[in-house]
């Protein structure tokens, strides 16, 4: 039987526990605009504008954003939010060019992995005070609101998590069923169902290999899944290029073009999870987040979502910190406005809308109660590996400010000179890990001395 609510809670505030980084130097002190609610906006009934970026806009998601937008609207007559979507795959320069050009909007939708860098430069508005003053404060999962504070430099809150999630494989069950072939549980059963599922001369290919942006992402959380490895040993060294990721970057990339669509090396997250829509192919490894993609191209029964292998000791492995969050810009001159907005994507109606909606993870505690996290599959997923005593969260180094751009501009053109030809597995991860242990050596000689 699935969890009972008190159950959930408790799992719910599992989700973005991380195993131990605490930044040296970090501390709250400094002289950062006030994140304190002026009195004189607070209560103005003049119209006020603000700007929301959405970093993720799609056929999907935009709509949803818009109904969002129009029930705070009608709630809030005075503030008027103007959308603007953005791709994901442009989203990040999108982003950095405004903040170089300090033409910010008022708030905008961030992923984790951007909050240490945009702090740095400081382009964000601390929340801790509002966030202090809100009825979200005890509502909102406490460990990623910690997480969030723990990778940046000063400690502070920039983003607050309105959904969270979690990779996976979705699969065709019923292409599994009629083949015979076992749910994958282990790496090995994966590679094994990938070549059995496999069958060229009907169109149809066991998986699809993300090879074009954001393609680093998903082989970091395969690498680290199938090793088990803490992201720095104990010596201080990455872990990128140890010898099990050598292996099984050498064994997963091979497969491209094999049992994989040619069109993989430069596919990115949109013609994935069109491949295994419309299907052309059984596997898909993305999050719990593109349930709703799949729940309209597909017949209900014929999909489901499983977890990433087990480590051959039989333990989930996941990536910390998973989580997309709503931000404010420092260069706002309607900051309690776009604090109202902040509050009103997290409250329990509007995180339930997306989150049931796009299948990702609701992070206020109320939504916890609603039908549909009781029922869904990919739910009971995410629950069954976070809620796993077993399971190890592992930690990247989101508080590097170059991170983000090591994987967008080494990583996941390094991923498909592998898939080419250009480059063997283990001279892409020796240069992988060379380029975040020089990032890190920077980082601790400027805040860490």
């Amino acid at each position: 039987m699935f969890m009972k609510r008190g159950k959930y809670k408790n799992s719910v505030l599992a989700f973005s526990i991380v195993s131990g980084l605490l930044l040296a130097g970090c501390s709250s002190g400094g002289d950062e605009t006030s994140s304190t609610p002026k009195e004189s906006e607070t209560n103005s009934d003049e119209p006020v504008k603000i700007t929301f970026w959405d970093e993720n806009a799609s056929p999907e998601r935009t709509p949803l954003w818009e109904e969002i937008i129009k029930q705070f609207e009608d709630a809030n007559p005075n503030i008027d939010v103007e959308y603007v979507g953005i791709p994901n795959k442009s989203a990040k320069s999108k982003y950095d060019a405004a903040i170089a050009a300090n033409d910010t909007p008022d708030i905008g939708s961030v992923q984790t992995t951007w909050l240490p860098e945009f702090s740095i430069r400081e382009a964000l508005l601390p929340l801790d005070e509002y966030l202090e003053g809100s009825e979200l404060k005890d509502k909102i999962n406490a460990s990623a609101i910690d997480f969030n504070k723990k990778i940046t430099q000063d400690g502070k809150l920039y983003g607050i998590p309105y959904a969270q999630n979690l990779d996976t494989i979705w699969i065709r069950t019923d292409w599994f069923e009629e083949a015979g072939v076992k749910e994958p549980e282990t790496f090995e059963e994966f590679f094994t169902a990938i070549e059995k599922m496999t069958d060229k001369d009907n169109g149809r290919y066991g998986y699809t290999i993300r090879g074009g942006a954001g393609g680093s992402f998903q082989l970091q959380r395969l690498m680290f899944a199938y090793s088990g490895l803490d992201y720095f040993g104990e010596d201080g060294k990455v872990n990128i290029n140890d010898p099990k990721h050598v292996e099984f970057v050498e064994k997963y990339l091979s497969y491209y073009e094999k049992f994989t669509p040619k069109s993989d090396i430069t596919n990115g997250y949109k013609e994935m999870i069109a491949g295994f829509d419309t299907g052309v192919v059984a596997m898909v490894h993305h999050n719990v987040g593109s349930y709703g993609e799949h729940k309209k191209a597909l017949e209900e029964g014929t999909f489901k979502t499983i977890p990433l292998p087990k480590t051959e000791d039989g333990k989930y492995v996941a990536e910390g910190g998973n989580a997309v969050n709503v931000a404010i810009f420092k260069s706002t001159e309607h900051p309690d406005a776009a604090w109202k907005f902040a509050e009103f994507v997290n409250s329990a109606e509007a995180q339930s809308l997306w989150n049931e909606s796009t299948g990702q993870i609701p992070t206020n505690a109320d939504v916890l109660d609603d039908e549909w996290v009781q029922n869904a599959q990919h739910i009971k997923v995410a629950f069954e590996v976070y809620e796993n005593p077993e399971t190890k969260l592992y930690e990247p180094p989101f508080y590097l400010p170059d991170y983000r751009s090591i994987l967008d501009n080494l990583v996941d053109p390094g991923i498909q000179q592998v898939m080419s030809g250009q480059k063997t597995a283990k001279e892409f991860l020796d240069e992988w890990a060379k380029a975040i242990e020089e990032s890190k050596e920077k980082y601790d000689q400027t805040f860490n001395n």
